[in-house]
């Protein structure tokens, strides 16, 4: 659920309504006259930084612990590689 309120000309707040109820804020400032596409992709920029949607997609399914830790490792473990790869090139 995601409403809008404000002054569309100093700034504008927009409240997201997670599942258990809690409200995230997120407050982006507007330029008077700018345009309604900047605004929005302000907000997109500012929610995905917030990681909502990956947390959401994240508790989908349960993952193990064991699971988690063995991803990272192996993240871990491809990033090195990637790394050294650069240094020798």
């Amino acid at each position: 659920m995601c409403s809008f309120f404000g002054n569309a000309a100093k700034k504008t707040t927009f409240a997201l309504q997670t599942k258990g109820g809690v409200f995230i804020m997120l407050i982006i400032p507007i330029k008077e006259g700018e345009n309604i596409d900047r605004a929005l992709k302000k907000f997109k920029k500012k929610f995905e930084r917030t990681g909502t949607m990956k947390q959401l997609r994240g508790r989908q399914n349960f993952t193990k612990p064991s699971v988690k830790r063995r991803d990272e490792v192996l993240k871990a473990a491809y990033r090195e590689r990637m790394r050294s790869q650069e240094e020798n090139a």
